[in-house]
């Protein structure tokens, strides 16, 4: 696991960054990696986002001395969409499949996962939210036809799309994370 740390700055130090310097401090351009979990940890909410991309091999999670705990969701929580192949994932011994554009909440106090692809040649790439948790919930399975749709924009302003809230209170209960999946409607290009 590759974890790259992210640190807070002053909202005053950033007004003189130049271009090369805000895409240094806040940009995450390397997200999928084969066979990795490609993660970043921000100090602003502590969040880790990132992506991990199973293709020869499954892809474990573990914790560094950076996160001070003994296993990754000790005292976190996680919501997963995939973005490719079919894929799974295993916590603690029970498995989920997961197919394109499937998500899963994943609750505080798992102790093994690995993530892996059904096929090497269409590898899942399963996108990752990490947040700080105080108890542990149902982990859930979220097929997008189970998330809750937002449609917004407008054809006028090329932003037409759909808002897919997965982990929210609409659809399961966590802990303070929330995520969605945005797609925009065909001929629209901004978000």
């Amino acid at each position: 696991m590759e974890l790259d740390i992210r640190y807070a700055t002053h909202p005053d130090d950033v007004k003189h960054y130049t271009t090369d310097k805000l895409r240094e401090h806040f940009l995450v351009d390397t997200v999928f990696v084969a066979d990795q979990a490609s993660l970043t940890y921000s100090h602003v909410d502590r969040i880790i986002a990132g992506g991990i991309m199973p293709v020869n091999q499954a892809v474990g999670l573990e914790a560094g001395r950076e996160m001070g705990v003994d296993f990754f969701f000790e005292r976190r929580e996680a919501g997963v969409i995939n973005v490719g192949g079919k894929g799974y994932i295993t916590l603690d011994g029970e498995e989920f499949e997961l197919d394109r554009r499937d998500g899963l909440y994943i609750g505080m106090g798992v102790r093994d996962i690995s993530f892996r692809s059904a096929s090497g040649d269409e590898p899942a790439k399963f996108y990752f939210n990490s947040a700080p948790a105080h108890q542990g919930y149902t982990h859930t399975h979220i097929q997008i036809s189970q998330a809750n749709p937002v449609k917004l924009g407008a054809a006028e302003t090329s932003n037409q799309r759909t808002i897919y809230q997965y982990v929210h209170p609409a659809v399961c209960e966590s802990c303070q994370l929330v995520m969605g999946l945005t797609i925009l409607e065909p001929k629209n290009v901004w978000n």
